[in-house]
């Protein structure tokens, strides 16, 4: 009988009806809620981080260098418990749908935004003010814990092969807009208002408004359908239900190569994003010695410029592939984080802007990438699940922990280029992980029927299925009798060989 590589390489298994022609109506309207939520998210990180000297006065009254840990500490804390929500609703995605689960999500970051709004300060209700202030960031890092791994997971699983990098790189536009509009917010907020206002009150507003653009989101989710590669791996006759521990056992011994692959890359580009977004604004105040409103006022247009670049490094990628940008970026990093810090310390405002400008756009070459990259490391029937896992520890390990790092490094080593000695080991870490990745442009996602954009292309798909290195049956969902008969074919036509076994494998 023959093997069961030997019936993918020689029998052409993938049929018309098999391939997933992608409604693009359907597919904008997932995109929109699903860049919603992704907005939302670093919208409720940026109203933090931008409103950092407001906050610390309010909780965290303390004194130096105690107030400033303490402000990065809560940051921190918000991913502590991040791992906890993927670990939760990453499985709860894979079993009752992605749509579901982001509907959750959204609504409960917005709402846990909106009450840190509301919270007495420390000199009306005391420690229970940051206490308070810390268990509803853990609320916002429970949801959050669901939120970028089933966006991108839904995302990836919605777009068409050769347009996955373009499409998913829209996520993290969603991001860096959430956090732009946030400094502009906060921005705004501070010039209406007095200091004193903005101590009494002002804060407040930008919390608050997270609450509208939850139900907005909300209602977006909510009027969306899951991805038909979802629901086909649903009605797969090989799925199976396992318990919540088992499952998790699984994924962990299964696939630990690709978390620990997945972790490396999340790590280079986290640690460059949380270090321009949330160690920055505290950067360029404390150490540079820029008011709030000029800091704020050269990160913004930062942001939108990596926000605006991020679909172009996308499309490059579905044209000359995931791994060349990545590694060229992170060889970058290696090069330009020293003399990012060099022009921002200065202390020229065109200086300083080019500095923060290098450091977006190393950004770029990483956060662009990675949501068509990370869902590819799995299958679709755990792709949740691993994302979750595998994106919420590395983040909450090293990305949200940015500030803090740095903040000790340079206390440790008495020098203000602390931040760029760890971006540079971040990229260190991520070109070992960026060895391992398997190239995924193009290609169909693992335990995923391809999909393409148009109707056009399926029968030369087809037609082509046995010639086409980017197709690869064997990580398809392929009906087991439909295996059994290419089997049967193969021996009768006298091409199989001998086997061991003489089995073959199914999805």
């Amino acid at each position: 009988m023959a093997t069961y590589d030997q019936v993918h390489e020689r029998v052409p298994l993938l049929r018309e009806d098999d391939v997933t022609v992608v409604d693009q109506k359907e597919m904008k309207k997932a995109l929109r809620a699903t860049l919603l939520g992704n907005f939302m998210e670093w919208f409720d990180i940026g109203v933090y981080a931008y409103l950092g000297a407001s906050i610390t006065k309010v909780f965290f009254p303390f004194g130096d260098p105690w107030a400033q840990l303490a402000f990065f500490g809560a940051l921190a804390a918000t991913f502590i418990v991040r791992p906890l929500g993927g670990l939760i609703l990453g499985p709860l995605g894979d079993k009752i749908g992605r749509r579901k689960v982001l509907a959750f999500t959204i609504i409960m970051m917005s709402v846990g935004t909106f009450l840190i709004g509301c919270l007495p300060g420390y000199n009306t209700w005391g420690m229970a003010a940051p206490i308070l202030l810390i268990l509803l960031k853990f609320v916002q890092g429970f949801s959050t814990g669901g939120e970028y791994a089933g966006a991108a997971t839904f995302i990836a699983e919605y777009s068409a092969d050769r347009r996955r990098g373009f499409w998913a790189s829209f996520l993290d536009l969603g991001s860096y807009l959430g956090f732009a509009f946030a400094a502009a917010l906060a921005t705004v907020v501070e010039l209406m208002l007095t200091p004193e206002q903005m101590l009494a009150f002002g804060w407040r507003i930008c919390f608050w408004v997270a609450l509208p653009l939850g139900l907005i989101g909300l209602y977006m989710r909510s009027h969306i359908k899951e991805s038909e590669t979802f629901e086909a791996e649903q009605n797969s006759e090989d799925h199976e239900e396992l318990s919540m521990g088992a499952y998790l056992k699984h994924i962990c011994k299964d696939y630990w190569p690709q978390l620990l692959t997945g972790a490396a890359l999340v790590m280079c580009a986290q640690v460059i994003g949380y270090a321009l977004t949330t160690f920055m604004p505290t950067y360029l105040t404390e150490t540079l010695g820029y008011d709030t409103l000029h800091g704020n006022a050269l990160l913004i247009p930062v942001l939108l410029i990596v926000a605006c670049g991020l679909p172009l490094f996308g499309h490059l990628s579905d044209k000359v592939g995931r791994k060349p940008i990545m590694m060229t970026g992170a060889v970058l990093g290696l090069i330009g984080a020293i003399p990012s810090f060099w022009l921002m310390m200065k202390g020229e405002t065109w200086s300083t802007f080019l500095g923060l400008l290098i450091m977006g756009i190393l950004l770029m070459f990483q956060v662009a990438i990675q949501p068509s990259t990370l869902p590819s490391l799995f299958p679709t029937k755990s792709r949740y699940t691993a994302m979750g896992i595998m994106f919420n520890i590395a983040v909450a390990l090293f990305g949200s922990t940015t500030g803090s790092v740095v903040t000790v490094l340079e206390s440790w080593w008495k020098t203000d280029y602390a931040g760029a000695y760890y971006i540079m080991f971040a990229c260190v870490i991520g070109l070992i992980g960026m060895f391992f990745v398997k190239e995924s442009a193009g290609k169909n996602l693992l335990g995923s029927y391809p999909a393409v954009a148009d109707e056009s292309e399926v029968h030369e798909l087809v037609e082509t299925q046995l010639d086409n290195p980017k197709l690869d049956t064997s990580t398809m969902p392929i009906p087991k009798v439909r295996l059994q008969e290419a089997q049967q074919e193969l021996k009768d036509s006298g091409h199989a060989t001998g086997t061991t076994d003489g089995s073959v494998a199914s999805k």
